[in-house]
């Protein structure tokens, strides 16, 4: 992975964010030529130029700019070997109730990303989706979807350029921003009611480490059109709840029922998309569509027997949800 990256000039869209910042924070590991910051957030692209303007002022380049103006994509790109493509409307019920403006960014915003990367011959461009887009039963899943399949159709769009497009699907980010686990824990320090949806519902959940590691690894495999998924724990929310006050201390809960869009479990993948994936030990791959003879068969991988939604998958011991927040 180290000679991989090694000298590379790689642009992070959405790169204020929190995938984006935990891929910088690996990436400058790599010695890459540059890393280009593409944020709409102002003041998180000036808190990373005061974390980074003395450790790493040389390597890293802070681009204030929407991914819905496709110009300001075009200057971005120039000159860029790898993009990883994070920037996202990403919380269920915000595009739930937004969904034109979910469409404008995860959908038009993918859109403008592709076209540019192709005039700038970009060599890879990995698209960061969501569980939530396998039977989509909400807005950000349905944009997350249709973002997956402008990704993957890109390969077909290239010519001549020979731009490799791919995709990675994670399950929850553990501690990503809005997400169930930084929530329960602020709302215990505070003393106040535990807010849960349904204690039954269920997610997977991967740690930030597999996350990237996930997103990083998928750039190296593709050959263009894969979806790449990482093989992620199941956890029950009443267990994390649980869990989660033994640790930092005891507070009443508050049942608050499904919020709109919500599923009570997920899935990784369609049957559809069963049909043509692969698998190791660690993760799937869902071949494209229409495969060529270097889609056939992947190194290493075996055709995949049995998908668990996270409802029916091995659930987390407490032990193992421990370790996972901690």
């Amino acid at each position: 992975m180290r000679d991989f990256y090694k000298g590379k000039h790689i642009l992070i869209t959405g790169g204020a964010g929190y995938i984006g910042q935990l891929l910088i924070e690996q990436l400058i590991e790599f010695n890459p030529a540059v890393i280009r910051i593409l944020d709409v957030h102002e003041n998180g692209l000036f808190n990373l130029r005061q974390k980074y303007q003395e450790t790493a002022e040389d390597k890293v380049r802070f681009l204030l700019g929407d991914i819905r103006n496709i110009n300001r994509l075009r200057y971005a790109l120039n000159g860029v070997d790898i993009v990883f493509h994070t920037a996202a409307y990403k919380h269920v019920v915000e595009c739930e109730y937004n969904p034109i403006d979910a469409v404008e960014t995860n959908i038009n915003g993918t859109s403008n990303v592709i076209q540019a990367a192709l005039e700038s011959n970009v060599e890879r461009v990995i698209f960061t989706s969501s569980d939530k887009a396998a039977n989509p039963s909400n807005s950000m899943g349905a944009t997350k979807l249709l973002a997956e399949k402008l990704m993957i159709a890109a390969n077909g769009y290239r010519g001549t350029h020979g731009t490799i497009f791919a995709c990675c699907r994670f399950g929850n980010v553990v501690r990503s921003s809005g997400s169930v686990v930084p929530l329960f824990e602020d709302q215990i320090k505070q003393g106040k009611s535990i807010t849960l949806t349904d204690p039954n519902m269920t997610r997977f959940l991967i740690s930030n480490s597999k996350a990237i590691e996930l997103v990083l690894r998928s750039a190296m495999l593709a050959h263009g059109g894969e979806v790449f998924i990482f093989k992620m724990p199941s956890i029950n929310i009443g267990d994390l709840a649980n869990v989660m006050m033994e640790k930092y201390g005891t507070v009443p809960k508050e049942i608050i029922g499904k919020k709109a869009g919500e599923k009570m479990y997920e899935e990784l993948m369609t049957e559809e998309e069963k049909s043509r994936t692969f698998e190791n030990e660690e993760m799937y791959v869902i071949s494209p569509t229409i495969a060529d003879s270097k889609h056939v068969s992947y190194e290493g991988f075996t055709k995949v027997a049995e998908i668990n939604n996270s409802r029916d998958a091995d659930r987390m011991s407490k032990d193992e949800i421990l370790r996972l927040i901690e």
